[in-house]
């Protein structure tokens, strides 16, 4: 087989060691951290309850919103509390199997974010270009259908690549140099052959990014056609406004999702700088999502003002 003796069989653990040429400052940089998953498990937190119990809120829109914020909320739970503990408590050890799992699960999500992101687009295209027929497309079995989909796409896509990992035997070396178990990380680690792994790994990354980035710009070139359509000014400017929110949303999480898969499989950056971006990829979004739809939405701004002024009335 021609493996040298400092090959891994099967092995049991993995060593996550954080952020490579920090590892003097991780105490501190787990802080900004903290506070990021604070904000976002608070502000989806809330979105969850909000929605649900707003009735004006039951709107296409933010049921995905809050599908949206579901999936942040499983984000920041699969990354955060082996990343702090990383940081505070030098806890760098994780089975492999858990750390195949933290994988899946970090994956998964990220192609559900997608996807919700895509089916939100779809709602602003026919709410601007089609909407007489706004609710009878978009009804609530339709929008189950297409959380389903998007649940399942993600699901099957990325639940071959623990498989496709875990059928490697030899490793080199089982330090992971990363704050937690991403794909390109494992798959480096292999002493074998690993052009599937790699070859999957692109394919999945194209087949749900990808796919639904050219979607939501065919969506959204669409809608701007169909506004700068329409005659009057103050229309024009209630479309656009509708469609603020998620076009923030949307640039935020591909612009950063595709420098940091770019940058992980074809650029020469630092590791810190490529792991410290695909951190900030993957938790600022959940933390900024409430924040920008919390702006734009009237109905979630008054909740907002009627939760702190009854506290401030209370106390």
């Amino acid at each position: 087989m021609g493996y040298s003796n400092l090959s891994y069989l099967n092995p049991r653990t993995v060593i996550l060691i954080g952020i490579p040429g920090l590892e003097h400052v991780q105490f501190w940089i787990g802080f900004p951290f903290f506070v990021v998953c604070f904000v976002a498990l608070l502000g989806n937190l809330f979105l969850l309850i909000i929605i649900p119990t707003e009735r004006s809120l039951h709107q296409p829109m933010y049921i995905f919103l809050a599908v949206l914020a579901a999936t942040d909320l499983g984000l920041c739970l699969a990354i955060a509390p082996k990343m702090l503990a990383i940081f505070w408590f030098s806890s760098f050890a994780m089975a492999f199997d858990a750390c195949l799992t933290q994988l899946f699960f970090i994956h998964s999500l990220q192609g559900m974010e997608s996807g919700i992101l895509l089916a939100m687009a779809f709602d602003r295209y026919v709410a601007i270009c089609d909407p007489l027929r706004h609710t009878s497309i978009l009804t609530p079995l339709f929008l189950l259908r297409v959380v389903l989909m998007v649940a399942v796409r993600a699901t099957v896509l990325v639940g071959i690549l623990p498989v496709l990992l875990k059928r490697l035997k030899w490793f080199h070396s089982v330090v992971i140099v990363h704050s937690y178990c991403e794909h390109m990380a494992v798959v480096k680690l292999a002493a074998e052959d690993v052009h599937i792994n790699k070859s999957y790994g692109l394919f999945v990354a194209f087949a749900i990014l990808g796919f639904d980035m050219v979607f939501v710009f065919i969506s959204y070139i669409l809608i701007f056609q169909a506004v700068f359509r329409l005659p009057q000014k103050e229309a024009r400017s209630k479309a656009v406004n509708t469609c603020t929110a998620h076009i923030v949303v949307f640039l935020e999480f591909y612009i950063l999702a595709f420098f940091s898969f770019f940058s992980h499989r074809f650029g020469h950056v630092s590791p810190y700088v490529h792991i410290l971006l695909s951190t900030i990829y993957l938790l600022l979004p959940p933390a900024l999502n409430p924040i920008v739809y919390g702006v734009k939405t009237k109905e979630i701004r008054k909740w907002v003002v009627q939760i702190f002024v009854v506290k401030s009335n209370t106390q």
